[in-house]
């Protein structure tokens, strides 16, 4: 990804990778040592994406957009959104309602009803200016996708990952995302029964409709 975000030029095509690691957790720039509890025989690598630590492995489909923001007309924070927007959407293809929490990045489902689509009390709404940010609060919600990117001159990379059916235990050697006692689902915890190409396919589809200048 980096080699090919330096190598790029005005008029070099986007591109979506869509893949599945072997088992790893991943460090963001900002990341903690503290947030990494016990890896055991799983090798932490530190990389230099946004955000804390998160797993990577067998059954979660990763997607790297490597996109020319500048050249697709919107900035981070919308960029952001529309990767959310396509989770969302990929979610909803399953029968499961992805929720946004306010002041934690990624997408999560409400555990007692993955399928409810009432609003969350805590999910982000219209601040003060100057007001503080708001403290996440996981009440009944499950992150099922994590995101954390980077942009080199206007160009992104690293990306995203949704869980699909995957060894959720890995996740308690750490504290996901720099979150202590945050739970992780995936597709198969919430009841739905689907593979993994079938949720790339989707997910594939949503990003590429979304990321559109």
């Amino acid at each position: 990804m980096q080699a090919f975000t330096l190598s790029r030029k005005p008029d070099t095509a986007d591109a979506l990778w869509i893949c599945e690691h072997k088992p790893v957790f991943t460090q963001g720039v900002a990341g903690k040592p503290e947030h990494v509890l016990h890896p055991g025989d799983i090798p932490v690598i530190a990389t230099n994406r946004g955000g804390q630590v998160t797993y990577h492995g067998p059954g979660q489909v990763v997607a790297y957009p490597l996109m020319d923001l500048r050249r697709a007309g919107y900035y981070v924070k919308e960029y952001v959104y529309r990767i959310e927007e396509a989770v969302i959407g990929t979610l909803a293809d399953f029968g499961i309602t992805g929720h946004r929490v306010a002041g934690a990045p990624g997408i999560y489902v409400r555990l007692s009803e993955p399928a409810s689509h009432a609003l969350l009390p805590q999910r982000p709404q219209l601040r003060r200016p100057g007001s503080p940010a708001p403290t996440p609060d996981f009440t009944d919600v499950g992150k099922i996708a994590a995101i954390g990117i980077k942009v080199t001159n206007h160009c992104t990379y690293h990306g995203l990952a949704l869980n699909v059916a995957m060894d959720l235990q890995a996740f308690q050697r750490i504290h996901p995302c720099g979150y202590v006692g945050l739970q992780t689902v995936d597709l198969a915890s919430v009841g739905v029964r689907a593979s993994w190409i079938d949720v790339a396919r989707q997910l594939a589809v949503h990003l590429q409709r979304r990321l559109q200048p």
